[in-house]
C-alpha cells in the first residue's frame, strides 16, 4: 500500500486530522504547512496526495463564509456523513455510551489523558490518538474502524465532496481499499437529532466555536510508564 514502509505516520495523521477540523481563519492560514506536512513521511499515494494538496489550496483560497458553510453542510446535516464515528453504528441508542467508554479506556491504556470539548469518537480526535502510536499500531487501530470509514467515504463521494479524499487517505493508510459502496437514503433531520444542551454553543457537533483555539486533545498521563510511545 505504501511506496515504502513509513517509519512514522505522526505528521500525516495530524495533518489529516486538521483537514477534518472546522475551517476557521486560523486553520485556513495553515493550509500550506499542512500540504507540506502531508509529503514529509511519504505515506500517501501520489494521486491521493495530489487530491489533498488541492483541498488545502481550495480551503486556503475559498471565501471564508463559503468554506465554513460547506463544512457544516457536509458534516452536520446528516448522520451518514457525521465525523462522530459511533453515530454510524449506534445512532443515539444506549449502546453508544459503552462504546465511548471503551474508546476512552483505549486512550488511557496508551498512557494518554483525553481532555477536549469533542467526544472521543470524533474522527479528528481518533486521528490525533493514532498519530501518537507506532505505525503498525496506528494502522491496526484505524483498520478496526474500516467499515465505518468506508460508510463515511461513500457518503462523501455521493455528495461529490472533496473531503472524501481525506477519508480515502485514512483508509489507505490503514491498508484498506477506498471503494465507495451504495449509501442508503437518509431521513430528513428533525429536532430529535439536535445535540443535547450539554453541547450548547458549539458551532458544529462536538467541536469548538469558530474562532476559538482547537486544544490539544491528549496529554501524557504522568503515571504512564517511561518510554511509552508519543
Amino acid at each position: 500500500m505504501f511506496k515504502k514502509k513509513p517509519e512514522s505516520l505522526r505528521l500525516t495523521l495530524r495533518a489529516l486530522a486538521h483537514l477534518l477540523s472546522y475551517p476557521d481563519a486560523e486553520l485556513r492560514a495553515e493550509m500550506q504547512q499542512l500540504a507540506d506536512a502531508l509529503q514529509v513521511e511519504q505515506a500517501l499515494k501520489t494521486d491521493r496526495l495530489a487530491e489533498l494538496v488541492a483541498l488545502c489550496r481550495q480551503l486556503a483560497t475559498s471565501d471564508p463564509m463559503e468554506a465554513e458553510s460547506r463544512y457544516v453542510e457536509t458534516f452536520d446535516r446528516g448522520r451518514s456523513s457525521s465525523l462522530h464515528l459511533f453515530e454510524h453504528v449506534h445512532g443515539d441508542s444506549r449502546d453508544r455510551g459503552p462504546a465511548l467508554i471503551d474508546l476512552l479506556q483505549t486512550y488511557e491504556r496508551a498512557g494518554l489523558q483525553f481532555s477536549a470539548p469533542e467526544l472521543p469518537d470524533h474522527l479528528p480526535v481518533v486521528l490525533e490518538f493514532a498519530s501518537t502510536q507506532p505505525p503498525e499500531v496506528a494502522c491496526g487501530f484505524l483498520g478496526e474502524m474500516a467499515h465505518i470509514l468506508t460508510s463515511l467515504f461513500s457518503a462523501l463521494v455521493a455528495r461529490g465532496s472533496p473531503y472524501a479524499s481525506v477519508i480515502g487517505a485514512i483508509l489507505e493508510i490503514a491498508g484498506q481499499p477506498a471503494q465507495a459502496v451504495p449509501v442508503p437514503e437518509e431521513p430528513e433531520i428533525d429536532d430529535s437529532w439536535d445535540e443535547p444542551v450539554a453541547f450548547d454553543g458549539c458551532s458544529t457537533r462536538g467541536q469548538a466555536k469558530p474562532g476559538q483555539p482547537q486544544p490539544l486533545h491528549f496529554v501524557r498521563n504522568p503515571r504512564a510508564p517511561e518510554g511509552a510511545p508519543l
